[in-house]
């Protein structure tokens, strides 16, 4: 798994290039959030079950239809399945929050997803609406802890619902 500095370096030295203005501008402002970053990382740790229920309840509220007879979360096997994915994508976007980079979301999760998806007949647009709600609930229970909130908090989860979401629409 790569995080912003590793990323940074390899793509400097790739290009054979010093650090430059922009670089070292990259790197101060993930050392100054790097706390903020930790720290909610912690916290969606402390609440990851909770956070995955609370966002399963909201989902199925409202999109009823993926609970009923014929709905992709309709038995218990199904409904099950959705909530480890949400667990998976949570778990996942935490890993990107505390390296400050997407890679491990490319590398871990997105790569072939789709497909996957697409193949076992999963439906993606209610995929990204629970992972927009992942997104929510974090902001706010880090709000509601006192932790320093903003783009880096929701990148991860911005990365998830933008590669899953159609392109060719």
């Amino acid at each position: 798994m790569r995080d912003t500095i590793t990323s940074l370096i390899d793509n400097y030295d790739a290009k054979g290039r010093y650090l430059d203005r922009d670089a070292v501008d990259q790197l101060k402002s993930y050392f100054e959030t790097g706390t903020a970053r930790v720290q909610a990382a912690t916290l969606i740790n402390s609440m990851a079950a909770s956070l995955v229920k609370q966002a399963g309840i909201t989902l199925f509220a409202q999109q009823p239809e993926l609970i009923r007879p014929g709905g992709n979360a309709y038995t218990t096997r199904r409904y099950a399945a959705c909530l480890r994915d949400m667990d998976y994508y949570l778990r996942y976007a935490t890993y990107a929050l505390v390296a400050g980079n997407t890679d491990v979301l490319d590398e871990r999760v997105l790569q072939g997803l789709r497909e996957t998806y697409n193949s076992l007949e999963v439906p993606i647009g209610p995929t990204l609406v629970g992972i927009g709600i992942l997104k929510e609930l974090v902001k706010s229970e880090a709000a509601a802890a006192g932790i320093q909130t903003g783009a880096f908090l929701e990148a991860p989860f911005d990365h998830l619902i933008s590669e899953l979401a159609e392109k060719d629409i």
